[in-house]
C-alpha cells in the first residue's frame, strides 16, 4: 500500500486527512512543527480506528531545508500531501520582516524544501503525487492578511508551474484553496462576525475538515492526468 507523507498533521486539516486517508488504506508519515500532544492524539486514534495502518511520526521544521533533507529525505514515500501552514492577521504596516519572513518561509519555501527533497526520487520511479493545501485568499487576497495571501497566492503559482515541469515524469501536482473551514485558525472571529461570513457565502455554513479530507482523498487517488489545478473549495463563495 502507498505512502502518504502529511505535513501539519497536528492541525485540524490535517488531522482529519490523517484519518481519511488511514481508513482507505494508506500508510502515514505525519510530520508535525511543535503540537507533539496533537500529534500524540492523532496517532491514539488512528490506532484504535485503523489498527492496520502502518504510521510514524518525525518532528521537523518545514521552512529550514537542512532539517527537511535530515530527517526526510530518506524516506521512500508515493504521496506528498502538505497541510502545514500559518496565518498572520494584522495591518501590513504593522507586520515585522520576521512575521513577514516567518510567513513565507513556513508556507510557500517549505514547498520548495519538500521538492527538493522528494521529486529525486518520484522522477526515477516515473510516478508520484504532491497535493498542497492553499487558500482562497491565494486567489483573491485578504485584507489584514496580506503575508499570508501573499504566500498563498505563491503556491498556486509553484503548483501550475512545477505541475508543467514534472508532468513528463508521471508527477502530478494540484492545490486545494479552501473558503471558510471550520478549524481553530477562526477562533478569533466573534459569533456575529460568523454569522456575518456565512451570509456571503451560497451554502450559509462553514466547510468542515472532513469535506477538505474527502476531497484531498479524491485528488491523490485521482487519474494522473489530473495535474497542474487548483482546486477551490468555499461552497461558491469567491
Amino acid at each position: 500500500m502507498s505512502w502518504v507523507l502529511l505535513t501539519g498533521a497536528s492541525g485540524d486539516i490535517g488531522k482529519a486527512i490523517a484519518l481519511k486517508l488511514a481508513r482507505e488504506g494508506y500508510n502515514l508519515i505525519l510530520t508535525c512543527f511543535s503540537n507533539s500532544a496533537a500529534a500524540t492524539d492523532l496517532i491514539f486514534r488512528i490506532s484504535a480506528e485503523v489498527p492496520t495502518c502502518q504510521y510514524t511520526v518525525i518532528k521537523c521544521d518545514l521552512s529550514d531545508y537542512q532539517a527537511v533533507s535530515e530527517r526526510l529525505a530518506n524516506l521512500d514515500i508515493d504521496i506528498i500531501v502538505h497541510a502545514a501552514g500559518i496565518s498572520h492577521i494584522g495591518l501590513i504596516q504593522d507586520m515585522t520582516p520576521d512575521e513577514w519572513n516567518r510567513i513565507i518561509s513556513v508556507n510557500l519555501t517549505s514547498c520548495f524544501n519538500l521538492s527538493k527533497a522528494f521529486l529525486p526520487k518520484m522522477i526515477a520511479k516515473g510516478n508520484g503525487r504532491m497535493l498542497f493545501i492553499s487558500s482562497v485568499w491565494g486567489n483573491t487576497g485578504a485584507s489584514m492578511e496580506v503575508a499570508y495571501s501573499a504566500s498563498k497566492a505563491g503556491l498556486n503559482g509553484f503548483v501550475k508551474a512545477l505541475a508543467k515541469e514534472v508532468a513528463p515524469s508521471g508527477i502530478s501536482v494540484n492545490a486545494i484553496a479552501p473558503g471558510l473551514i471550520d478549524t481553530k485558525m477562526n477562533n478569533h472571529l466573534s459569533k456575529d462576525e460568523l454569522n456575518n461570513l456565512y451570509e456571503e457565502i451560497p451554502m450559509g455554513r462553514a466547510g468542515t475538515t472532513m469535506e477538505v479530507a474527502e476531497l484531498t482523498y479524491h485528488i491523490i487517488s485521482s487519474p494522473s492526468y489530473l495535474t497542474g489545478q487548483v482546486i477551490t473549495m468555499d461552497g461558491g463563495w469567491q
